[in-house]
């Protein structure tokens, strides 16, 4: 009888851990504006609309979560969430652990220095970077006499550039433009270090939630509606 009870606790436990199938679960970096960043309390930006397009076609409840940039891999690859988004590029290493979406948007990866600053080669300096970013990457494969800050969000970085620990940050240029716009004293070098294109992940082998993501994408691409959604939030 002890057994029996025992066993029919755990199956309810068990059975209260189920994920609610009716959620579709985004785990995002909500500090990459226009892309997802806090409005009023709510994460809000391109992705989040493009999301809410995808939860629709699936006649599901979007819930949006917001985690380290550098946790959203491993998260979809543990089946924590459904996808991801937070301007994630593609690369070899990401696409062994989950499965990418098609390209939505491309970008710039561009420098970001103080007013003052005379800086027009960044081989030698001490830069800032989002871990796990593109830039991280692209600056690591490509500056290696540079010295590297790794920082866990992008306004840490800027931080550490308004305050003289770093010579420059490197990252995205439609978050770059937003950062430089709130912020007096920091500007955006003329040119690009590299372009990137983003797509969204899925845990692997996930067909089904892949090929709805795709078909989302590919029918607001058409319609224009994602270049909308980038003027949109630039404008705000």
């Amino acid at each position: 009888m002890k057994k029996v009870i025992i066993l029919i606790m755990l199956l309810i436990t068990l059975g209260g851990c189920k994920k609610n199938t009716n959620e579709l679960i985004m785990v995002t970096e909500a500090g990459f504006a226009p892309y997802e960043y806090y409005d009023g309390g709510e994460i809000v930006g391109v992705d989040v609309d493009i999301a809410k397009e995808i939860a629709k076609y699936l006649g599901k409840t979007l819930v949006v979560k917001d985690i380290a940039f550098d946790s959203i891999i491993n998260e979809v690859k543990a089946g924590k969430a459904d996808f991801g988004a937070a301007g994630i590029s593609y690369s070899d290493d990401r696409a062994k652990n989950v499965d990418f979406s098609i390209n939505y948007s491309v970008s710039k990866q561009v420098v970001i220095v103080s007013n003052n600053s005379n800086i027009n080669n960044i081989s030698n300096k001490k830069i800032a970077v989002q871990l796990g970013s593109i830039a991280d990457t692209f600056v690591t494969e490509n500056f290696k006499n540079a010295s590297i800050v790794r920082q866990k969000k992008y306004l840490a970085a800027i931080e550490d550039l308004k305050a003289g620990k770093v010579d420059c940050v490197v990252m995205d240029e439609l978050p770059a433009k937003e950062i430089v716009a709130s912020n007096s004293g920091i500007k955006i070098l003329d040119g690009s270090l590299t372009n990137d294109s983003y797509g969204m992940v899925v845990k692997k082998g996930n067909k089904e939630l892949l090929d709805a993501i795709n078909t989302v994408l590919e029918k607001l691409k058409n319609e224009g509606k994602i270049d909308e959604y980038i003027i949109n939030h630039t404008e705000k």
